[in-house]
Parts: structure tokens; sequence; C-alpha cells
């Protein structure tokens, strides 16, 4: 049994994986020998398994490579490989090398020497183009906004733990969720790791603004109910409108200000509350959904194949 499993999502990173295979094996050096990755290539559509595959069997670490049916999302990759990995401390880290390597060696000093369960990498620094940087910045304060108070301004990308929280995070099956909000959801003992996120090097990230609204949603119909107090709001507030100009019409009517009921004030009294009808609608079938989903059951990812590969001194004893 190796002392730290790394698992690494892989999905379009074809060209970065000369310089993570290198960096890796520093890593692997760093550790004494004492390091297992486990791959996961969430349905690629580039060669990033054709390339593990040829590059894996000559290196001097431990390795698992995991070939998905299709692209399931990074968070059902992560799963999968932490349910491969056999070491005694497990730690998730991206394939594009923004977050040093040696991050993880940190997370794994930490958990082995403080008493702490997890440990997150909380950035402190971005070198990304101002844009991204803006729009990360926009994303992550909704998110502490709206889902987890308590997550680091930057966000959370990295993270590292013990087998006793690993096998609590597998043991949450739900679809449609956040793996992070679920690391905060666990509690247990939890430490941060501040580091400075680095530029991208390889091709463009997979993470568009579209995927981050869909996870955002997903965040918030898991893990809180602020759509459900929002739409009560409003319903409460429409409803105090309109009684309070429904009695302002009576009032005028029977005063003798208003000759013809006005036809303006009968559509946009309908529109208003077609609209926060089919907003509630919406709000509450995304809920309901979301529970249907969950009861089918249905596994997060589909293995097509899982190859493992003893580090070269290994085989070279063997």
């Amino acid at each position: 049994m190796r002392d730290l499993s790394l698992v690494i999502p892989v999905y379009r990173n074809e060209a970065s994986l000369p310089d993570l295979l290198a960096a890796l094996h520093g890593l692997n050096r760093q550790l004494d020998d004492r390091l297992e990755v486990v791959f996961v290539v969430d349905g690629s559509p580039d060669r990033c398994f054709e390339v593990l595959r040829e590059r894996l069997p000559v290196q001097p670490f431990a390795a698992t490579l995991v070939l998905l049916s299709r692209n399931f999302g990074s968070f059902a990759a992560v799963r999968t490989g932490l349910a491969q990995a056999t070491g005694r401390f497990f730690a998730v880290m991206a394939a594009d090398l923004q977050e040093p390597p040696e991050l993880a060696a940190q997370m794994f000093e930490m958990l082995q020497s403080h008493p702490v369960d997890v440990v997150v990498g909380v950035r402190t620094a971005r070198e990304d183009p101002a844009l991204q940087r803006w729009q990360a910045n926009l994303f992550w304060a909704a998110y502490r906004r709206w889902v987890v108070p308590e997550m680091p301004p930057g966000g959370v990308d990295v993270f590292a733990c013990n087998q006793a929280f690993r096998d609590a995070l597998l043991a949450l099956e739900e679809r449609r969720s956040s793996l992070i909000a679920q690391i905060f959801w666990l509690g247990f003992r939890r430490a941060e790791l501040p580091y400075a996120r680095r530029a991208r090097q390889h091709g463009e990230s997979a993470w568009t603004w579209r995927k981050k609204l869909s996870y955002l949603a997903d965040s918030v119909f898991a893990f809180t109910d602020l759509p459900i107090r929002a739409l009560l709001l409003a319903g409460s507030v429409g409803v105090l409108a309109a009684s309070v100009v429904g009695l302002l019409a009576v009032l005028g009517r029977l005063m003798g200000w208003i000759a013809v009921p006005g036809y303006a004030m009968t559509m946009v009294a309908i529109l208003f509350f077609g609209a926060l009808n089919l907003l509630s609608l919406g709000i509450v079938g995304s809920y309901a959904w979301r529970a249907y989903e969950n009861t089918k059951q249905r596994p997060q990812a589909l293995m097509l194949s899982v190859q493992r590969f003893a580090d070269r001194g290994a085989r070279g004893d063997g």
C-alpha cells in the first residue's frame, strides 16, 4: 500500500501530459517513491488515454489508468479515482498544472503531522487573465453567499484527506450535486493550505461559463432552500401588492374616481402573476427533478477499463 494516492481527472489535457508526468516524477522522488497516481480519463475526445497507456509502464511511480465510457464530469471522475485508489492518504489535483504538484506533498505532510482529516487548498493569488479572474471572483462570491458561507473566497479545486474522510465522501451518492460542497458539509477536522494558482501553459480550460452556472445551480438546489425562500418572499410581496391595488381599485370605484375599469392594470396583474406562477413551477420542478434523479440509483460513472502499472523499481525487484 502506498502512502499517498493522487487522483487526477483528465479531459482535453493531451498537450499538458508530458509536463504533468515530469512533475509527478519529481513529486514521487520528493515522497521517497511512496506515490500512487490514479488517472481517470473522463471521456476525453483527444489522445489522453493513448498517451497515458503508452507512457505509464515506464514511469517510476505506481499508477492506475481508468477510462470512463463517456464524459461524466470532473466530480464523477474524482469519485471514481478515489474509489480505485489504494493509498493510506488521498489527494486530488487537476491535470493542467495550474495547481503546483508539490502542493500534494504539503497537504500529505499536514495530514501526517496535524490532527486533521481533510486539507483544502486555498487560492491566495491567480495568474489567470483579468477577465477570468473577474469571472472566478464573481462565481465564488455567489457561491459563498448562497451555498457554502465557509467556502474560501478563491474557491477550492484541490484537497487531500485520510481514509475515514474518503470513505465518508464516497458514501454520499447524490446525483447532480457538488463534491466541493460535500467536503464542507461532511465537517470533520479541516485545515486550509494557501497557494498561488499558476497560469495555464497548455490549451484552454474546459470550465466554461455555462458549466459554472450549471454547477452553481446544482449546488444551490442540493445544499440550500434559498430559491424556495426567495419564491415564498416574492409570492408574499406579490399578494400584498395585489391586495393593496385591489383595495385602491374598489375604493376608487366606490368614490367615482374610476369610471371604467382599467385594461392596462388588468393586463399587468395577469402577466405578473402568470410569470410568478411559471417561476414557481420551475423552481419546484428543479427540486423534484433532482430528487427523481437520485431515486434512479444509476452509477455516477461507468468504467470501460482499469489498468494498473507497478513502478519500474517494483517490477525490477520481482
